[in-house]
């Protein structure tokens, strides 16, 4: 997500855009949304993407408004076929470019990213916030998170402290968010840490710092700060006037599959998980081949200078020519 919105503010995206995208995207994705109904209960479900659509308008406005946007290069959109880059999408009209591919064709691409590189970037992720969830149930006594953080302000203001520099996407911050849950953190304090979480981390602040300023990366914190704390009150309010208990109905949205279908999807999500997981292993552990080994050299050794090369004899007298001494 990072890097996209880097690419977009370089692309002349203004700096209240990239705020906005980097806000919305982690909690509206369709990925985050399908996890929180699985995982959490259909108020959280509706209440992740509203907020986050809303903090990110307001980042974005109030960055428009107050920050210092020195944008001068025009947006280049990129209209490349996105199913093989069979052209550049500039160069034949939009009519023609869209009978380059059957729907079949289209829909074989939608399910290989989807299935594919879509999964690969989230399995890792998925795996580490179900182990910390798995943790919490266990380890964490079923009344310290009730007695020590609970409901109202101060509960949301410690979710707003640890979410902010912990590095945690949106999909791994759902099952975390369950966990805490019913362990009697309230619903509010919940979104605020998946609001938070997802959405701002030390190595992305810094990115950001360099990327739209410091005044902007300020705007950008203030408004999950604010908007997600009051929302969190909002959101606790909402399930005490319906008369709701959080934990009694999280993750209870799974009742409504057949057995059957829930076993046959926990044995394709796992069967999906295998390969890009232990990519991820590997990639992590892989010790350096002789190629990597040669490059890091390279990179660290200074370039020798060029010798001299001189078809000059011991009798010429070449030193007293032009730019010579």
């Amino acid at each position: 997500m990072l890097p996209a919105a880097v690419s977009l503010r370089k692309q002349g995206a203004s700096n209240g855009a990239t705020t906005a995208f980097l806000i919305s995207t982690p909690e509206s994705g369709v990925d985050s949304i399908s996890i929180t109904y699985a995982l959490l209960d259909p108020i959280m479900t509706v209440a992740r993407p509203m907020v986050a659509f809303f903090t990110a308008a307001v980042a974005g406005i109030t960055e428009n408004l107050f920050g210092s946007n020195n944008q001068t290069t025009r947006i280049t959109p990129d209209l490349s076929c996105p199913v093989d880059g069979c052209c550049d999408g500039q160069n034949c009209s939009p009519e023609e470019h869209r009978q380059h591919h059957s729907f079949w064709e289209k829909l074989s691409a939608g399910m290989r990213f989807a299935v594919g590189d879509l999964w690969e970037d989230l399995a890792g992720w998925f795996l580490i916030g179900l182990v910390l969830a798995g943790l919490i149930t266990v380890l964490i006594p079923p009344d310290m998170f009730a007695k020590y953080l609970g409901a109202g302000l101060p509960a949301m203001l410690i979710m707003l402290a640890v979410g902010i520099p912990l590095y945690i996407c949106a999909t791994a911050s759902t099952p975390i968010a369950a966990a805490l849950i019913l362990k009697g953190v309230s619903p509010g304090a919940a979104l605020v840490f998946l609001l938070a979480g997802p959405a701002t981390n030390m190595a992305s602040l810094t990115v950001l710092t360099g990327t739209l300023g410091k005044r902007a990366t300020a705007i950008y914190l203030a408004s999950i700060a604010v908007c997600a704390v009051l929302f969190g009150l909002i959101v606790d309010q909402v399930y005490a006037s319906l008369g709701i208990s959080a934990q009694a109905v999280v993750g209870q949205a799974s009742e409504i599959v057949p057995e059957w279908a829930g076993l046959l999807g926990a044995i394709a999500i796992l069967g999906m998980s295998v390969k890009p997981v232990w990519s991820a292993i590997r990639a992590r552990f892989k010790p350096a081949g002789p190629q990597e080994e040669i490059e890091h050299e390279l990179k660290q050794t200074p370039p020798e200078p060029l010798p001299v090369i001189s078809n000059c004899g011991p009798d010429c007298d070449c030193s007293s020519g032009p730019g010579r001494s």
